[in-house]
């Protein structure tokens, strides 16, 4: 996996031609890549990355902004009461004290830089 500007690429080999196929896989707009050695396939995943970019500000389109931050899960209604129990004694907000659980669980990794939305 390789990421810039927030665009995640997963890369595959084929072996039987000898080339790099890598794809966007954090946005539902297609936006594919390919090379012959790690250093031109990471060249492509910029390029393909910046001209998707460069295409939709052309048309005045909104690009497809990978993970928003915004998230829906359906629970049972009792869990629901019981989280939102905890959060009222922790004195936090549902939201904070699911995300505080959910860091404690999945922390950043060094690369990643992480923007409280509250």
């Amino acid at each position: 996996m390789m990421e810039y500007k927030g665009y995640v690429g997963n890369v595959t080999f084929d072996d039987d031609v000898g080339i790099f196929h890598g794809d966007v896989v954090n946005t539902r707009d297609v936006i594919t890549f390919q090379g012959r050695t790690v250093d031109e396939i990471r060249k492509a995943f910029h390029e393909s990355v910046d001209e998707y970019l460069d295409w939709c500000k052309e048309r005045n389109k909104t690009p497809d902004k990978p993970f928003s931050g915004k998230l829906i899960v359906r629970i049972p209604p009792a869990l629901h009461r019981s989280i939102f129990l905890s959060a009222k004694q922790e004195g936090k907000s549902l939201n904070r004290w699911i995300e505080d659980h959910l860091m404690s669980s999945f922390p950043p990794t060094s690369e990643e830089s992480l923007t409280h939305h509250h």
